[in-house]
């Protein structure tokens, strides 16, 4: 397999190679961040509020509700363990649970604050659209064709802060930037990029901007060599860092590779272990820069997978954000394995937040608060 090849010969990743192990061992073995591992606990609760949020905005009535019947038939995708119920009945701040006039059964709709959030977060996205077609503009320039699958747009477009009618207010008004192609099997479309010439001054990956502001700080003592290839590390807390496995990440560090935006003929990589390295640490700058594309610097692992084929990945991408711990960091919480951007974060929150992140984390702020005040409110 190629990520067994890579992990005996890429020398930032020489410590953590897998021997005799399972995918699942290694996943364990991982250093923790209690950090990032807090957050997730709480976050996962927040990605079921957001799961019966979509449902409940997509119903037809009026106002906007769901019952708890259907929730109920949804528990098991939903991972509502104690059913519907019981989950709404934490977030009243959220939801409100009443009985219907006319169906005569307990249905669900939103408070009057979680539908002012989301008022918010829509008009940040819409207020945020030349950015939104930046962002696609660099993912597709990523893509080895200039091309993606629609399919996979469609994972991550909450994650790129793109608003839910994107092939409308997106694509179809920028016709001379972006294109729909079919596919060669039925019902399979294509995002194609036209001309990008408008958008190349904007291709510099994200991680260009730290190594300007390293080499521009006043007490710096690193060549400007030495940091051209180099990316942010930090690792976890009570991780030990042996000597041997510093001088190889320094090692890694200084290794030239092909950057995420640079023209690449994949075919013409030789299988040497310096060309084996390069193709490891390009692969690693094409995730960096991926992530730093989101809006709140962190994605499901299954979702970026997607993208590995078109991007000319040949690694387990889970793989390679185990095997770079100082850069990236992999949840298992909330059924799903999900990676944060280490360098993004600072006590659990975005260090350069944006309007979408900023209305998104008011409803966390919300899940966070839980039935704190209810019976105040109530009885006020």
């Amino acid at each position: 397999m190629a990520t067994q090849i890579f992990k005996k010969l890429s020398p930032g990743a020489a410590l953590f190679r897998r021997t005799k192990t399972t995918s699942a061992q290694y996943v364990a073995s991982r250093a923790r961040d209690p950090t990032f591992e807090k957050l997730m606990e709480k976050y996962k609760n927040l990605l079921k509020v957001i799961s019966i949020q979509d449902l409940i905005l997509a119903s037809n009535s009026t106002p906007p509700s769901v019952s708890l019947d259907f929730l109920h038939r949804l528990s098991q995708t939903l991972h509502l363990n104690r059913g519907p119920a019981a989950f709404l009945r934490n977030y009243p701040h959220i939801f409100h649970i009443f009985n219907h006039p006319v169906k005569l059964q307990p249905f669900c709709t939103l408070t009057p604050a979680a539908l002012r959030i989301v008022r918010l977060e829509s008009e940040a996205i819409e207020n945020s659209l030349p950015l939104a077609v930046t962002r696609l503009v660099k993912l597709l320039s990523m893509s080895l064709t200039k091309k993606l699958p629609l399919r996979a747009i469609f994972k991550v477009w909450r994650e790129l802060g793109l608003p839910d009618n994107f092939e409308d207010s997106v694509i179809s008004r920028n016709s001379d930037v972006f294109s729909l192609q079919d596919g060669n099997e039925p019902n399979t479309h294509f995002l194609v990029l036209n001309d990008s010439e408008e958008f190349k001054d904007c291709l510099v990956p994200a991680v260009e901007k730290w190594r300007i502001m390293e080499c521009c700080k006043e007490d710096c003592s690193v060549d400007r060599t030495e940091i051209q290839y180099s990316f942010k590390h930090g690792f976890p807390p009570g991780m030990r860092l042996r000597k041997n496995f510093k001088v190889k990440v320094k090692e890694w560090q200084r290794l030239p590779y092909v950057g995420p935006y640079e023209e690449i003929r994949v075919g013409g990589i030789k299988r040497t272990k310096n060309g084996v390295m390069r193709m490891e640490k390009r692969a690693v700058g094409i995730v960096h820069e991926f992530l730093s594309l989101t809006v709140e610097k962190m994605v499901e692992v299954e979702k970026i997978s997607h993208f590995r084929k078109w991007f000319g990945i040949d690694l387990n991408v889970r793989d390679l954000f185990l095997d770079h711990p100082g850069m990236f960091y992999l949840s298992t919480k909330g059924h799903r394995h999900s990676v944060f951007l280490r360098e993004a974060y600072e006590r659990g929150c975005l260090i350069e937040p944006n309007p979408v992140y900023e209305a998104r984390r008011k409803l966390f702020d919300l899940v966070l608060f839980g039935r704190r005040g209810w019976i105040e409110v109530v009885i006020s």
